[in-house]
């Protein structure tokens, strides 16, 4: 998890390293500070970022064997708690998706009306299998997102 973090806050620290910022004066002598240019305003300076800072290792820190063990547990934490994350967001797309199936399938297709010797007509076992199948895939949809978040909560 450390390792996560440090790495993180780096790629923000380089991100953020890289990106110039512009003094601007307006024809009403408004200060602007942006990184983007102004219209209608002139140019009046550039201001350099900071120096990137490094983070320093602890000279000759070895973590021990409980630490090591720790940090273990700490990054496959966060390695199945992102693996969680994303299968949430499969689940919840799928779950959309079988449900506008299913608000969309309500109508009968071509062929899945029958007529009757009444004159009327009735609904083929076609429809009510489509039915079916729609429902159950809007269940299992809900059933695999439950699962992922109750797994990620049970993480946190």
């Amino acid at each position: 998890m450390r390792t996560v973090v440090l790495l993180a806050g780096l790629f923000v620290a380089a991100t953020a390293a890289a990106q110039n910022a512009y003094r601007f004066v307006t024809h009403e002598g408004r200060v602007i500070y942006s990184d983007m240019p102004v219209p209608g305003a002139r140019l009046d300076g550039t201001i350099a970022p900071p120096a990137p800072v490094s983070p320093a290792p602890a000279a000759g820190f070895t973590p021990s064997p409980t630490q090591e063990a720790l940090l273990r547990s700490a990054d496959e934490r966060a390695r199945r708690l992102n693996e969680l994350t994303v299968e949430i967001q499969n689940a919840e797309r799928d779950l959309q998706a079988a449900t506008a199936r299913l608000a969309a399938g309500q109508e009968p297709l071509e062929g899945e009306r029958i007529g009757t010797y009444a004159g009327r007509s009735r609904l083929s076992d076609a429809y009510w299998a489509r039915q079916d199948y729609n429902q159950l895939a809007v269940a299992t949809a809900q059933a695999r997102l439950n699962r992922a978040v109750q797994e990620r909560n049970a993480l946190r």
